[in-house]
C-alpha cells in the first residue's frame, strides 16, 4: 500500500495488513496529544504542520532545557506539550495527566522524536524532577512519533508519577521538568 512513499518489502496477503499498521513509510498522524486534529502527512510536513496548526506549542533551542507545565493541579485529563531542537532534529516533550484508577491521577513524561524508529535509535533523552530533598530521573530512548504517546504509557516507556510526587517536587502548582537529549 505505501509503495508510493518508499516501502519496497513485498509481502504475502496474510501478513501485509500486519505490515501496514507499523510500515515507517505509511502517513504520519498529528502527534499532538489532546487534541483532535486528523491530520495526516509526510514526516517531512510534520513540523510545518505543528507550526502552523498548533501555534501555542513552544520550541526551546538546546539540547539541556526545562520543561515548564503550569496549573498542574487543573482538575481532569490536560496534556502539556513542549518542543526541544538539537542535534539537527526536533522533540516532542509531553506530560500528561489523566486517571488511571478512579479518583486517582498519573503523571506521564516521554519524549517523541519527530523522526522514524530507526532515527530515535540514535537518541537517549534523561527528565529530572528536583526538589529541596529529592531527585527524581528517567532516562530513556525516545519514541518515533508513528508510535505516539500512548504506545510509550502503554509500553510503560515514561516517567510514572503520582499526583503527591508531583506536588512534592511543584512550586506553586508549576512543575519544572529537565529534559537533556543526546546522541548514543
Amino acid at each position: 500500500q505505501y509503495a508510493t512513499t518508499g516501502c519496497s518489502l513485498t509481502l504475502h496477503h496474510t501478513e501485509k495488513p500486519k505490515h501496514e499498521a507499523i510500515c515507517e513509510y505509511r502517513p504520519y498522524s498529528c502527534p499532538c496529544p489532546g487534541t483532535s486534529c486528523d491530520w495526516e502527512g509526510s514526516l517531512e510536513a510534520v513540523m510545518s504542520h505543528l507550526m502552523h496548526a498548533h501555534k501555542s506549542i513552544t520550541t526551546l533551542q538546546g539540547e539541556d532545557i526545562i520543561f515548564l507545565a503550569t496549573d498542574i493541579n487543573l482538575p481532569g485529563a490536560v496534556d502539556w506539550v513542549m518542543m526541544q531542537s538539537c542535534f539537527g532534529h526536533h522533540f516532542m516533550l509531553v506530560l500528561k495527566k489523566q486517571e488511571k484508577c478512579e479518583g486517582h491521577q498519573q503523571f506521564f513524561a516521554t519524549v517523541l522524536l519527530i523522526g522514524t524508529r530507526k532515527q530515535a535509535e540514535n537518541f537517549q533523552y534523561r527528565l529530572e524532577l528536583h526538589g529541596s530533598c529529592h531527585r527524581l530521573t528517567w532516562e530513556a530512548s525516545p519514541c518515533s512519533i508513528h508510535d505516539g504517546v500512548s504506545v510509550a504509557i502503554r509500553n510503560s516507556n515514561c516517567l510514572v508519577f503520582d499526583t503527591a510526587t508531583a506536588h512534592l517536587f511543584a512550586d506553586n502548582g508549576n512543575l519544572g521538568i529537565n529534559v537533556t537529549i543526546s546522541m548514543c
